[in-house]
C-alpha cells in the first residue's frame, strides 16, 4: 500500500496540477564548482549542471568557480542564498584526498542531512563504476530553506545525479522544505 501512494500521487501531479514545464514549478538554482585545477574554460561539471537545470525548466540564478578552500566554499553558499537560490549544487571536492574539503565545509552548515541522496547516488554510481563508488562522499542537506547538493566533479557523476535523482524530485523536495 505504501508503494501505491507516492506513485499515484506523481501521476496525479503530472496531469491535474497547474505545474508548467515538466510538471514542475521552476526552482531558483545556483551552481558552484570547487576545484584547484579547473578553470571556467575546463570546467565541464558546472556547465552541465546548468544546462540540465535549464532544460528542466528551472531558473538559473548564477554560478561560481572557487578553490578547494573551506572559506571560499562557504562564501559561495552565502552568495547563492543571498540571491534567493532554493537549490545550490556544488560539484567537486567529494573524494578522499587532503584537498577534498567540500563535504566537511558544507555538512557543518546542514540543518538537516538528506542521507538518501548520497546513498542512492552511490548505489547508482556502483552500477557504472563498480567498487570505486564507495570512494565518493557525495551528500545533500538543507540550509536556510534551500537544498544543497554536493556532487563529484566528473561530468558523468553530475549527469547521473541530476537526471536520476535531483531533477525528478527537485520541485517536490523544495515544496516539502518550505511547508
Amino acid at each position: 500500500m505504501a508503494h501505491d501512494g507516492p506513485d499515484h500521487h506523481h501521476h496525479h501531479d503530472d496531469h491535474h496540477h497547474h505545474h508548467h514545464g515538466h510538471a514542475q514549478s521552476a526552482v531558483g538554482c545556483w551552481v558552484v564548482t570547487c576545484s584547484d585545477t579547473r578553470t571556467a574554460a575546463t570546467d565541464e561539471g558546472g556547465p552541465l549542471a546548468k544546462r540540465l537545470l535549464m532544460e528542466a525548466g528551472h531558473t538559473f540564478l548564477g554560478a561560481e568557480l572557487v578553490k578547494d578552500d573551506t572559506s571560499a566554499i562557504l562564501h559561495a553558499l552565502e552568495h547563492a542564498l543571498a540571491h534567493g537560490a532554493r537549490c545550490v549544487i556544488f560539484t567537486g571536492g567529494t573524494g578522499l584526498t587532503r584537498r577534498d574539503v567540500t563535504v566537511e565545509a558544507l555538512e557543518a552548515k546542514f540543518e538537516k542531512r538528506v542521507d538518501g541522496f548520497g546513498e542512492l547516488f552511490r548505489a547508482l554510481s556502483f552500477q557504472q563504476v563498480g567498487s570505486a563508488a564507495w570512494l565518493s562522499r557525495a551528500t545533500a542537506g538543507v540550509v536556510q530553506g534551500a537544498l544543497v547538493f554536493v556532487l563529484p566533479g566528473s561530468p558523468k557523476a553530475v549527469e547521473l545525479a541530476m537526471t536520476r535523482l535531483i531533477l525528478p524530485e527537485l520541485d517536490h523536495a523544495v515544496r516539502e522544505i518550505l511547508r
